[in-house]
C-alpha cells in the first residue's frame, strides 16, 4: 500500500511588537508597498516567512533584523496565537505564528524600502482603517489570550 502524499503547508511568523505609548497600550506596524500582497496596507512589522531549516523563534528574530534592523533574544518572545489560514490571498494554506515582543535591542527602521513604505506605533485601540487581513483577524486574539483562531479565504471562522 502507498502512502498518499500529504499537503503541503507554509509558516509565517508576526512579531507583535508592543509598548506603552500616552495613550495606552500601542503595537508596531508597516505600510506594505510593491510585495503583490496587502499593498497599502498596514501589517505586523517583521512579519515573514519561516524558511526551511529554522524554528519559528529563528525565524522572528532574522525578520527583525532583516526589517527592522532590532535583535530580539528568543527568551524575549512570548507565543501567544496560532492561526490556521487556509487558502488566503495567495491560495496558500499557513500556519501563522504569533509573537508579542516588548524588549529588543535598538530602534526599529525601515531596513527594506522597497517593501516598506514607513512604520508607525499606533493604539492598539485606533487603528488605522487600511490594516491588512492579519492584523484586523489576528491582534486581538493576541491581546485578548485566545490561543487559536482559523480563517478560511480571509474570514474569521473562530476562535477559541
Amino acid at each position: 500500500m502507498t502512502r498518499p502524499e500529504h499537503y503541503r503547508s507554509y509558516s509565517a511568523v508576526f512579531p507583535i511588537l508592543l509598548r506603552e505609548g500616552a495613550n495606552g497600550q500601542e503595537v508596531l506596524l508597516h505600510l506594505r508597498q510593491n510585495t503583490g500582497y496587502m499593498d497599502g496596507c498596514w501589517d505586523f512589522a517583521g512579519s515573514g516567512h519561516v524558511d526551511e531549516n529554522e524554528t519559528a523563534r529563528q525565524a522572528v528574530a532574522r525578520e527583525c533584523l532583516e526589517e527592522l534592523g532590532i535583535t530580539v533574544d528568543p527568551a524575549d518572545m512570548e507565543f501567544v496565537h496560532l492561526c490556521h489560514r487556509v487558502a488566503g490571498g495567495d491560495g496558500r494554506t499557513y500556519y501563522d505564528l504569533c509573537f508579542v515582543i516588548r524588549k529588543y535591542d535598538g530602534t526599529p527602521a525601515v531596513m527594506e524600502p522597497e517593501k516598506n513604505a514607513g512604520l508607525r506605533w499606533f493604539p492598539t485601540e485606533a487603528l488605522p482603517k487600511n490594516t491588512s487581513t492579519a492584523v484586523e483577524v489576528m491582534l486581538r486574539p493576541c491581546l485578548w489570550g485566545q490561543p487559536y483562531s482559523e480563517v478560511i479565504h480571509d474570514l474569521p471562522v473562530t476562535s477559541i
